[in-house]
């Protein structure tokens, strides 16, 4: 049985893959995340997945690589980790009071081939007012999250609404990753009959 990698540091991605009952090993990547001219969000989301993946196989080992990537966009504008207290406040301004898509696109490779999957979700953030934006930025928690929130953390307060995949907004869809990697041969631990 191929041993599984994760592609990534995130601990939400981990933690996710954890209640599967899966102990990746993790092998952050560092790969260039910026926008091709004129890629749509879909495609870039997707390319992303791949890359990660595809930078943490070694060739001497019997693996499977799980890469994810998430994007918050609206419309075809794409929201990334905001850079500042200003950046996050002008996110908010722009995502509060309307729906908007959480991307989160999921590659695994054996090294040779890579199988994909997309989750698309569409995520309605109440408006939020500066002093809160002010208070969540403070917080610490938007910092290193697309879009500037997190859906399991204290951001949830400003959503009001999700259609999709709640772990898919999380950053892994665990409905889709699972089938994906059952479909390798890798089906969750934690699913497996057990014999007495």
């Amino acid at each position: 049985m191929p041993q599984l990698i994760l592609a990534s540091a995130s601990p939400r991605r981990r933690e996710l893959l954890a209640q599967l009952g899966y102990t990746p090993e993790l092998r952050p990547t560092s790969i260039d995340e910026s926008r091709r001219n004129g890629e749509p969000p879909a495609q870039l989301v997707r390319r992303l997945a791949r890359e990660k993946a595809r930078a943490a196989v070694r060739s001497d080992e019997n693996a499977l690589v799980l890469g994810a990537d998430t994007l918050v966009c609206l419309g075809d504008r794409v929201f990334g980790k905001p850079a500042d207290a200003a950046e996050a406040q002008q996110n908010y301004a722009l995502l509060g009071g309307r729906w908007h898509q959480v991307l989160t696109a999921v590659a695994i490779t054996d090294g040779q081939r890579v199988w994909q999957t997309l989750s698309r979700n569409a995520v309605f953030l109440r408006p939020i007012s500066p002093a809160e934006a002010h208070a969540y930025w403070v917080s610490g928690e938007p910092q290193d999250k697309a879009g500037g929130y997190a859906i399991q953390g204290l951001g949830a307060v400003f959503v009001r609404s999700l259609r999709g995949s709640y772990s898919g907004v999380m950053g892994l869809p665990l409905a889709e990753t699972a089938a994906l990697l059952s479909q390798l041969g890798l089906p969750p631990p934690h699913l497996q009959a057990r014999h007495e």
